[in-house]
Order: structure tokens, then C-alpha cells, then sequence
């Protein structure tokens, strides 16, 4: 196939409709992608009780906070606006004193009723506080994620952000002008970056020296994948158009 036949497998010659398809998957995924790093803020960004990520948040996160139960962790972290201090020390007092089933019946199953048990009943996928049970689960020593749980979020992980990056990277195939080490580079990145970030959960899990690899592979994939959707959204629209056909076939690199 001649190189001048395959003019429009480049991003500055896309015709508009094609521009439009890879721009609007472009703005969502970045989108989600916002989204997802905000979520992450606040629910493992508060691990260790203050705002930001930190590595004790990956370590809280999945290791666990041994020193005390994931309970007493959350109720001085993520869940810390949703009771007052009164009611959050009442509940630490009882998960240290041993969670007693006597409190539980008492005093302690009430200040549940009052401020747990509209989201912790209802939402799948949170333990339901209006059971015992459940309870005195969450009040034992707080050994981090459990393995079925970071199963299913592993997996999960995987499936769903590879999905983005291979559209992402394909997209970015499509750019003309950029070295071929650096376009290989930039697409294969996300990728190695996502597996040893998935990887980091599971040695944190067991050892907490690795949490910093959980950082550094967030950053990997976030860098590069910016790096591409940049670069393919400015091909696409602000490279100049003025009739010119790109001759290049971007596929070629």
C-alpha cells in the first residue's frame, strides 16, 4: 500500500466526524479519570485522618492500621464529619473496651441509629450496622483490605482502565511528528504502569514498605496518559488546517 493512500491514518487529517468520535471519548474518559482520582482522595486520601495522599494512606488503605480497628480508623478519617466528637469518642471507648454485645444493647446500638445507619443498611457493598454482627466485624483490629476484596478490585482495575488506555494509545498512534522512541514509550507506559500499581496493593497488603510503589505507579500511568491526550486533542484541533493533507502514515511508526 502506497504511503500517499493512507493520508487520513494520521490526527491533523482526520475529517470531522472521526475528530468529533476521538474527542468526545477523549473529554469522558479524562472526565472519569478526574473523577476517579477525586474518589480516591476521599476515601484513601482520608485513611490516615487528614486530607491529601500520602503513603501511610496507602498503608492504612491496605496493610490496615494495626494499632487500632478499622473502625476507630474511619470514624477519625473519611466518616469523621459524619457524628460529633461526643458520639465518635463514645464508639471508640466501646470498640477499645472489647465491643461488647452489653453495650451494643444498651447505649452504643442507638448512636448507630442515629448517625450510621442511613447509608450503612441500604448502599451495597457497606456492612449493614443495624446487625451485631457487622458491627463487631468492623471493631476488630484493623488489618487492611481483605484478599477477596482486593480480588475483585484488582480485576476490576484491570479490565476497566486497560480499556481506557488502549483507546487513549490508539488515538495517540494517530499523531504525526513525534519521535518513535517516545510515541512506543508513551503507549506502553500506562500499561506497565497499571500492573505495578495492582501489584503494589497486594505486597502493601502483606508488607507496608512497598505503599510507595501504589504512588509511583498512579503517577506513571496518569503522566503518560496526559502526556497522549494532550497531544492527540491538539493534533486534532489547534495543529493548522489550512487545506493541508499530512502525508504521513502515522501507523507506520
Amino acid at each position: 500500500m502506497k504511503e500517499s493512500s493512507c493520508t487520513w491514518l494520521n490526527l491533523p487529517s482526520l475529517g470531522l466526524s472521526i475528530r468529533m468520535l476521538f474527542t468526545g471519548f477523549l473529554l469522558a474518559a479524562g472526565f472519569g479519570l478526574l473523577m476517579a482520582g477525586g474518589q480516591i482522595l476521599l476515601t484513601h486520601g482520608m485513611a490516615d485522618g487528614k486530607m491529601g495522599l500520602s503513603v501511610d494512606d496507602i498503608v492504612y488503605s491496605y496493610y490496615g492500621n494495626r494499632n487500632n480497628s478499622r473502625l476507630e480508623a474511619k470514624l477519625n478519617g473519611s466518616m469523621k464529619d459524619m457524628a460529633s466528637p461526643e458520639v465518635r469518642l463514645e464508639l471508640i471507648k466501646w470498640t477499645r473496651n472489647g465491643a461488647s454485645v452489653e453495650g451494643w444493647d444498651s447505649h452504643i446500638k442507638s448512636l448507630f441509629q442515629a448517625n450510621c445507619v442511613q447509608c450503612h443498611s441500604v448502599v451495597p457493598g457497606l456492612p449493614d450496622f443495624t446487625q451485631f454482627e457487622a458491627v463487631q466485624e468492623v471493631a476488630k483490629v484493623d488489618e487492611g483490605a481483605d484478599i477477596s476484596s482486593l480480588t475483585r478490585v484488582s480485576h476490576i482495575h484491570l479490565f476497566g482502565i486497560s480499556f481506557i488506555f488502549f483507546f487513549v494509545g490508539l488515538i495517540f498512534s494517530l499523531s504525526v511528528g513525534i519521535p518513535k522512541w517516545l510515541k512506543v514509550t508513551a503507549i506502553l507506559i500506562p500499561f506497565a504502569f497499571l500492573i505495578v500499581d495492582v501489584i503494589s496493593w497486594w505486597l502493601t497488603k502483606f508488607s507496608p514498605g512497598f505503599a510507595w510503589l501504589t504512588i509511583v505507579g498512579g503517577f506513571g500511568y496518569t503522566a503518560a496518559s496526559g502526556f497522549m491526550w494532550v497531544v492527540s486533542l491538539y493534533q486534532m484541533w489547534v495543529l493548522p488546517r489550512n487545506g493541508k493533507v499530512y502525508q504521513l502514515n502515522a501507523w507506520r511508526d
